[in-house]
């Protein structure tokens, strides 16, 4: 369900790269990925809460982040979304609303990869916290966090601006 009102994509800036770095990339063939996900929220004691998960990145150090992977066959990003946290986080949810398309690039040793993650807001409606569920087993833990914290837990920058824009969406702001 497209977003009542647009969220505009923020500019990420890129470091430079060296002229060795560039020259790598040019030649390397690029394949675009689109995935989905964003942030369940359950109200707990009055206080809401975000489900997050910890995955090992490239480097292989365990970060906090947003659960969200790729699209399966005619999916769109908002089945995508319940269905990648539901897997990731063993919660359940209903889209409340679209929060932001966020896109980077990043190289492999075989390819550039262009990756757009279409990130939601979503209401808790079942589940219990486990990762039993996730058929990469990327994640290794899932918590929930308290909204007001989730921003100063996750790793990536463009998912903090996510959390914020859903704070502000909760408290009637946006």
């Amino acid at each position: 369900m497209p977003a009542a009102f647009p969220v505009p994509r923020p500019k990420v800036p890129r470091p430079p790269r060296s002229r060795l770095a560039n020259a790598r990339a040019s030649t390397l063939p690029v394949v675009d990925e689109t995935s989905a996900g964003g942030l369940v929220v359950d109200v707990q004691d009055g206080r809401p809460f975000a489900a997050v998960i910890a995955r090992r990145n490239r480097a292989g150090r365990l970060e906090w982040c947003l659960p969200k992977g790729h699209l399966e066959g005619a999916e769109t990003a908002e089945q995508a979304a319940v269905r990648e946290i539901a897997e990731e986080t063993g919660i359940t949810g209903q889209i409340l609303r679209h929060l932001a398309t966020i896109d980077y690039w990043f190289a492999g040793t075989d390819r550039r990869v262009h990756k757009v993650v279409h990130h939601y807001l979503l209401e808790a409606t079942g589940g219990h916290l486990t990762i039993d569920n996730d058929p990469d087993r990327e994640a290794e833990d899932v918590a929930w966090v308290a909204l007001s914290q989730v921003a100063s837990r996750l790793a990536y920058p463009n998912e903090r601006r996510v959390v914020a824009t859903a704070r502000d969406v909760l408290a009637g702001r946006a």
